[in-house]
C-alpha cells in the first residue's frame, strides 16, 4: 500500500515531539518528507529540535508547493489556526493539535475551508482513542446507561510555577490548554448544554497570578455537568477521570490514563474502568484493567485510514466548530 507523504509544521506544542515520533514509529504507513518551523520556534524550542534529526528543514511555501499530501500542524497553541489555514488553502490534509488559536472568525474561515475543499481535518483531543473512552461512548449512545444526567469529568497536574505563569497568554488559562479535552466528552456525551458557568482563578502559589484552575459548570434539562483543571496539585495526574452517570447505570474512569514505563523505557498506558449497576448501597461495582495502549500512535492510525478513505471521520467539521465554540464558552471568551 501506498504510503501517505506527510510533513511536519511546528516543534512548539506539548503534543508535538510525540506527533512527529510516531510518524516515525509508523514507517510502514508515512513517509516522513520533513518538518518546517515558524521562525521563532527554532530558537525558543531549541531543546526540542533533535526529534527531527535526520529529516529536512523545509519551508512552509516548499511544503505548500509540493506533492506532500498531509501534514501534522504543531506550532505553539495560538499560532495553530494560521498555519493550519495555509495547509487548508494548499489543500493538504491535516492533523491539528487542539484546541486551535483564540480567534474565533479565523477557526470559521479555517473550517469553511476544509469543508469547502473536502480534505481530511483531524484534531489532537487524545481521549477520543482511549479505548475504555470509546467504549463508554459506544454505551452511552446504545442506551446502555439510561439517561444520562451527570458528567464529572478532571484534568490535573502539577507543573512547577514557569509553566503555570505560562498559562497567562491564554485568555482562558488552563480550561484553554488541558480543560478542552474534557468539554469535547462532555459534548459528544450530552450534546450542548443550556448554559455554561465559567470559573477561572489563580491558586496565586509560588506566585503564579495565570489562571492555573478551572471548572466549567454547563446545565442541561435533567442535571448539571462540569470539567475541572488544575496544573497545582500534587497527585493531580493520577486522579484524572471522568464519572458518567445515568438512570441505569453509572461509568468512572479513573485514572483515565497512567504512563507506564520500565527501566526507563516508554510501554505505554493504561485506564481503569469500574462500572455500578445495582442499587445497593455497598455495590463497590466491578473494575477492570485495560491493555496496555499508546494514545499517539492510535491517533496517528486513524488519521490515515481517513485519509486513505478507509474510514470516515466520525468528528465532522460541523462538530469541531460547535466544540471550539463551547470550549470558548468554557474559558469566559463568548
Amino acid at each position: 500500500m501506498k504510503k501517505i507523504k506527510i510533513a511536519q509544521i511546528g516543534i512548539g506544542h506539548d503534543h508535538a515531539s510525540e506527533i512527529f515520533t510516531r510518524l516515525k514509529w509508523l514507517s510502514d504507513i508515512f513517509e516522513v518528507a520533513g518538518y518546517a518551523l515558524p521562525p521563532e520556534e527554532k530558537e525558543r524550542y531549541a531543546d526540542r529540535l533533535s526529534v527531527f534529526d535526520g529529516y529536512p528543514e523545509l519551508t512552509i511555501e516548499e511544503i505548500l508547493n509540493s506533492d506532500i499530501e498531509a501534514v501534522t500542524v504543531e506550532t505553539e497553541e495560538l499560532n495553530l489556526t494560521k498555519y493550519a489555514r495555509l495547509m487548508a488553502e494548499g489543500k493538504k490534509h491535516m492533523h491539528m493539535d487542539k484546541p486551535g488559536g483564540q480567534e474565533l472568525d479565523e477557526f470559521e474561515k479555517l473550517v469553511r475551508t476544509v469543508k469547502a475543499n473536502g480534505t481530511v481535518f483531524h484534531l489532537g483531543y487524545m481521549y477520543r482513542y482511549n479505548p475504555y473512552v470509546k467504549e463508554l461512548l459506544a454505551k452511552v449512545r446504545n442506551g446502555e446507561l439510561g439517561e444520562i444526567f451527570s458528567v464529572q469529568a478532571q484534568m490535573d497536574g502539577w507543573h512547577p510555577a514557569w509553566k503555570r505563569q505560562w498559562l497567562e497568554q491564554f485568555k482562558g488559562g488552563i480550561m484553554f490548554f488541558l480543560g478542552c479535552h474534557l468539554v469535547d466528552l462532555i459534548l459528544q456525551i450530552q450534546g450542548l448544554p443550556d448554559k455554561v458557568i465559567p470559573i477561572l482563578r489563580s491558586t496565586r502559589y509560588d506566585g503564579v497570578t495565570a489562571n492555573d484552575y478551572a471548572i466549567a459548570v454547563m446545565e442541561y434539562p435533567n442535571g448539571v455537568s462540569w470539567a475541572k483543571s488544575c496544573i497545582a496539585e500534587l497527585g493531580g495526574f493520577a486522579r484524572r477521570g471522568i464519572v458518567v452517570s445515568g438512570s441505569k447505570g453509572s461509568i468512572e474512569l479513573n485514572p483515565i490514563e497512567m504512563n507506564v514505563s520500565r527501566d526507563g523505557k516508554y510501554l505505554g498506558q493504561y485506564v481503569e474502568k469500574t462500572e455500578y449497576y445495582s442499587r445497593d448501597w455497598s455495590d463497590m461495582g466491578v473494575t477492570v484493567r485495560s491493555e496496555l495502549h499508546d494514545r499517539y500512535s492510535s491517533m496517528m492510525e486513524s488519521f490515515a485510514a481517513y485519509v486513505r478513505g478507509e474510514k470516515e471521520n466520525p468528528y465532522t467539521y460541523d462538530h469541531e466548530l460547535t466544540l471550539y465554540k463551547l470550549v470558548l464558552q468554557c474559558c469566559g471568551m463568548l
